[in-house]
């Protein structure tokens, strides 16, 4: 499968299916050119050679120099020979044969031939009747028209044979393949060219479905994930207030510390007046305690914190905990109507190549361990700041890790 969906398979073959119909049309068409034309060329020699052999068989001349054969073939031939000669050069015709009622040959383009019994059968031409087709002689294989040659009195007194060569025909259809080619190959590029551009709009097309599909399974895995986080937290509120409802207070916060282990002092001490804050402090505190790494705070603040503030903080302090970390300072002011914060570790930080990406959602530059699907926190953050009419930026911290600065307005 190809990241999303799409079977590699199937991709290949929508991807390179128009350039395989391009390549079987135009050969295909080719094909069917070069078969008509060659049917062509071979049409019309027929008809050639057959109106040289029927306009031959009406001469006088011819008729008049046969009677001559038996008693005189020298004559008959000077008489015949040149004619001969005079038609296959103005007709285009490889060789005019004319012999008499024996089949002996008074004409020949071969001059050792002339004389002597025909090489192919003229039985049938002699009683009368008509041939056109392929048959092999002294020159080879020729395509040739047969026709008998009649008296006066319509009595046959010989036959007289013209071909062309079957390897001339064969060139000449070639000849004429020759000239179609360029058309051929031109057709060829253009279908190429059309089809490649329709495989790279299809290729786009996969890469977005693709890449829809990827986002679709990432917000799947986390979707599950905070249902999942969200179930165990549920079920931990329901323990926590069942403890409570029934005055089981102390049993409720040594439950709390279980599961949540908080350190005493830090943070809370000065924010009397802002137990969210306080709280998240605190939580945050122990988190990073956990990994290693500790949390200073610089808060100066009048209004109330909300929810969207703490989580901007949360997954700001949250990130550099897990990044890495050792000491993570987290500073939040306010003026004007206006919360400023700051958020700066002493980890790797950040590297350049991903400064421009990092807020991205799924973009991370920490190692999913849990296969549920990571680089969520930082899009949370430019989200919250941005529906606040803020803004986050992304810089070097003294620390020599990661530094947040963030606006956002007061509720």
């Amino acid at each position: 499968m190809s990241g999303g969906g799409t079977p590699r398979y199937v991709r290949l073959a929508m991807l390179f299916l128009p350039t395989l119909i391009v390549v079987v049309g135009v050969v295909l068409t080719a094909s069917i050119a070069a078969t008509v034309q060659e049917r062509s060329i071979r049409d019309t020699t027929a008809e050639r050679v057959s109106d040289v052999a029927l306009s031959l068989a009406e001469l006088a001349q011819v008729r008049s120099a046969l009677a001559l054969v038996e008693t005189d073939m020298a004559a008959a031939t000077a008489d015949l020979q040149p004619l001969a000669d005079v038609i296959e050069r103005a007709a285009g015709v490889d060789y005019v044969v004319i012999s008499d009622e024996h089949g002996i040959r008074a004409t020949h383009p071969t001059p050792s031939e002339r004389g002597k019994q025909v090489s192919t059968d003229n039985s049938a031409v002699l009683a009368g009747e008509s041939f056109l087709g392929t048959e092999t002689g002294t020159l080879g294989s020729t395509l040739r028209a047969k026709v008998a040659v009649r008296d006066a009195s319509g009595e046959v007194i010989g036959a007289l044979s013209v071909g062309i060569l079957e390897s001339r025909i064969a060139a000449d259809a070639s000849e004429a393949f020759g000239r179609l080619l360029p058309w051929v190959i031109g057709a060829l590029v253009v279908g190429t060219l059309a089809s490649s551009a329709i495989a790279a709009v299809l290729e786009r097309r996969f890469r977005r479905f693709d890449e829809a599909a990827r986002e679709a399974a990432e917000l799947r895995r986390t979707a599950a994930a905070l249902q999942e986080q969200s179930h165990e937290f549920l079920t931990r509120l329901h323990v926590i207030h069942g403890l409570v409802s029934h005055g089981d207070s102390d049993d409720a916060l040594a439950y709390i510390a279980r599961v949540a282990p908080l350190t005493s002092g830090g943070p809370d001490s000065s924010l009397s007046e802002q137990p969210l804050l306080r709280a998240t402090l605190d939580a945050l505190q122990a988190e990073l305690r956990a990994l290693g790494a500790e949390l200073s705070v610089e808060i100066s603040v009048t209004s109330p914190v909300d929810e969207q503030t703490t989580l901007v903080i949360t997954n700001l302090v949250r990130n550099a905990g897990e990044a890495g970390a050792h000491l993570v300072h987290c500073a939040l002011d306010e003026r004007g109507g206006w919360f400023y914060g700051e958020v700066t570790d002493d980890g790797p930080g950040i590297p350049l190549a991903d400064t421009d990406r990092v807020f991205a959602r799924g973009v991370t530059t920490k190692q999913d361990l849990t296969g549920l699907g990571r680089g969520i926190g930082l899009d949370l953050v430019r989200r919250a700041v941005a529906g606040r009419g803020g803004s986050v930026e992304l810089g070097r911290a003294s620390l020599g890790g990661t530094r947040f600065r963030f606006e956002m307005t007061v509720r």
